[in-house]
C-alpha cells in the first residue's frame, strides 16, 4: 500500500515531501522495496557541519529565565518551527539543554550561514 502523501507526489516530478523551512527539505529521499513489492519513501540521514564551521556563522545569544528554544526560532526567524536551525549549531543533545541555563551564551545562525538555513537574525522568512 502507498501512504497517500507519496501517492500525491508521484504526481509531480520532482517533488520533495518536506517544505522549504524543513530541515529535512534538503535530505535526500530513500525508497524501499518490500518483500511485497511496496515501495516506501523515506528521508536518508542528514548530516550536519562541522561545529566549528558552523559556530562561525553565528551571533550571540544569551539565555534569558523561562525563555524556550521555540521562543528564539520565532524571535530571530519569525518562526517558532526554525527552532531546529538554533539547535543545529550548538553542541546539544537535546534542543531543550540550550535553554535550560539562565545567562548560559549560545550562537543563533546568520543570514545565509548554515548550509540548508531559511535566514537568520532579524530574518523573518513567511
Amino acid at each position: 500500500m502507498i501512504e497517500p502523501y507519496e501517492s500525491a507526489l508521484d504526481e509531480v516530478p520532482g517533488a520533495h515531501p518536506y517544505p522549504r523551512s524543513s530541515r529535512y527539505h534538503d535530505a535526500e529521499i530513500g525508497v524501499h522495496r518490500k518483500a511485497d513489492g511496496t515501495e516506501v519513501r523515506y528521508a536518508k540521514r542528514r548530516l550536519l557541519p562541522a561545529l566549528d564551521d558552523a559556530a562561525e556563522e553565528t551571533v550571540p545569544h544569551t539565555v534569558s529565565a523561562g525563555e524556550r528554544v521555540d521562543q528564539l526560532g520565532q524571535r530571530y526567524f519569525g518562526d517558532p518551527g526554525q527552532w531546529w536551525q538554533i539547535a543545529d549549531v550548538n553542541p546539544v543533545l537535546d534542543p531543550r539543554e540550550l535553554t535550560d541555563e539562565p545567562g548560559e551564551e549560545i550562537g543563533i545562525p546568520l543570514a545565509g550561514g548554515f548550509p540548508g538555513g531559511m535566514g537568520g537574525p532579524g530574518v523573518r522568512n513567511g
